[in-house]
């Protein structure tokens, strides 16, 4: 197996370019350096202003990759690797997507379906932006785990609503149920890649008297991470460092992790057999029996999952099951705090055949 480098990035972010857009990108490359990130996607509603203006690269210890989110009423698309804006008309909104998503393709670009089952907020009248169209080929993959999907689902009641906006991490529930099970049946038959989304555009919003900032990009920071795991180190070169980690983004070298209450870095998860091994996003062909192990920082309710049924669950740092059987292989793991299990890790999975 060779080395892997683990890099923690916010996938799906906006700036001040997009039309609600509050923070500038300084802001935003600061609540960066704060938290410790690698990279940061960013993609503003229809335009890729920050790479037109020559702001796409490394700032300090973020590498800034710049896509777009292409914006229709419904079925919203994260697009990277563009070097143009791809632009819905206003008189198009209902737009087959299948449209931008083969227009991104052509370009030699990459997308991600975004917030799949977004539901927004009748008391805080957010309109929802969920994914209609599941008849659309050409994507990589699918954002599993929505911090901005999550917690708007927490917000019902005033009293719940300013508790889950003080402290969100203890209201997030993890991916949607819905949202992982449309993923397994996806994973079944292509390979579809699992990002987390952060979706945060510092919105400023007046309830009940007072003007609040949802959230400032220092504090949204500290939930939700995507973790891209690469067999070389960044070298701090910005093309190559781009193409490295969308190589290993595409090949779904990828695990989603809500980090607020312990650091996700030190997850692994193989199968190997005497002939070989692979990890997250690998194709594994099966002779015989291969051991699965997945080993976590700290202590975790964690669920080997096989074709989007749950095969094996057990409380501890590190779990290994054999597998006899070929099948699409992720993990999940839990974190007990204040007598809660709570969302932690999501892996993406291992694609095991039969020799």
């Amino acid at each position: 197996m060779p080395n892997f480098y683990d890099y923690a990035g916010i996938i799906h972010s906006h700036s001040a370019y997009s039309f609600d857009g509050r923070a500038p990108i300084s802001e935003i490359l600061e609540a960066a350096r704060i938290n410790g990130i690698d990279f940061v996607m960013l993609t503003d509603h229809s335009n890729i202003r920050a790479k037109e203006e020559g702001l796409e690269g490394w700032h300090g210890n973020t590498l800034l990759i710049v896509g777009q989110e292409i914006t229709p009423r419904f079925n919203h698309y994260l697009a990277f690797h563009i070097d143009a804006p791809v632009i819905i008309p206003a008189d198009e909104q209902d737009i087959d997507p299948q449209i931008y998503v083969d227009e991104v393709l052509a370009r030699g670009g990459m997308g991600f379906i975004a917030h799949p089952d977004h539901e927004g907020t009748k008391l805080f009248h957010v309109k929802h932006y969920p994914w209609l169209d599941w008849s659309v080929t050409g994507y990589t993959g699918i954002g599993i785990w929505d911090f901005m999907t999550d917690w708007q689902n927490t917000l019902r009641g005033y009293p719940r609503s300013i508790l889950s906006f003080l402290f969100p991490a203890f209201f997030l529930t993890g991916p949607r149920k819905v949202t992982l099970e449309r993923w397994d049946r996806l994973n079944k038959n292509a390979k579809v890649v699992g990002i987390g989304e952060l979706d945060n555009h510092d919105t400023h919003k007046r309830v009940l008297g007072f003007n609040l900032s949802v959230f400032p990009f220092a504090k949204a920071f500290k939930f939700m991470r995507t973790h891209v795991i690469t067999e070389e180190p960044l070298v701090r070169d910005h093309a190559k460092d781009m193409a490295s980690l969308l190589s290993a983004l595409k090949k779904g070298r990828v695990y989603v992790a809500g980090e607020y209450f312990h650091e996700s870095k030190g997850f692994s998860f193989v199968l190997t057999d005497n002939s070989g091994s692979a990890t997250m996003g690998d194709d594994f062909v099966l002779e015989n029996e291969a051991c699965l192990t997945a080993t976590f920082p700290a202590a975790a309710k964690i669920r080997i999952i096989k074709d989007g049924t749950a095969i094996r669950e057990e409380i501890g740092q590190d779990m290994t099951c054999s597998v006899s059987e070929p099948g699409v292989y992720r993990v999940e793991a839990y974190l007990r705090v204040l007598g809660k299990y709570r969302p932690w890790i999501f892996s993406n999975p291992v694609y095991v055949t039969k020799a």
